[in-house]
């Protein structure tokens, strides 16, 4: 289950309130193996991503599965993992990333009211 996603394309001039067009994000996400649980956190990253990030993104699945010893380097404890490599700071959101407004806030995407 490897897959990535990410657009070259030089975006026009950025609105106000959205995040500056030159960063990308490098998203992460752990899972072991094709479960149901694997598969739903994906599809539910590849979402928020379409929508909130424009193209400005790459997503690395990393099954543990078939590497365990990549979750030493992320310390990774439960799976699905999402971690945020860039921009810095790292960070981890752990779960099936259903819940959007949380998905959002943890990527800081999005600021808590």
């Amino acid at each position: 289950m490897k897959n990535e996603a990410q657009s070259n394309e030089e975006p026009a001039s950025a609105e106000p309130d959205t995040l500056p067009e030159q960063e990308t994000y490098i998203l992460r996400l752990y899972v072991a193996g094709q479960t149901r649980k694997s598969l739903t956190a994906f599809a539910n990253l590849k979402k928020i991503c379409e929508e909130h990030l424009d193209g400005r993104y790459r997503i690395e699945v990393i099954d543990l599965l078939e590497n365990p010893q990549l979750a030493r380097g992320d310390q990774i404890l439960a799976i699905p993992t999402l971690v945020r490599r860039l921009p810095p700071p790292i960070k981890k959101i752990i779960g099936d990333l259903s819940n959007t407004e949380r998905v959002l806030i943890g990527l800081d995407l999005r600021q808590m009211e």
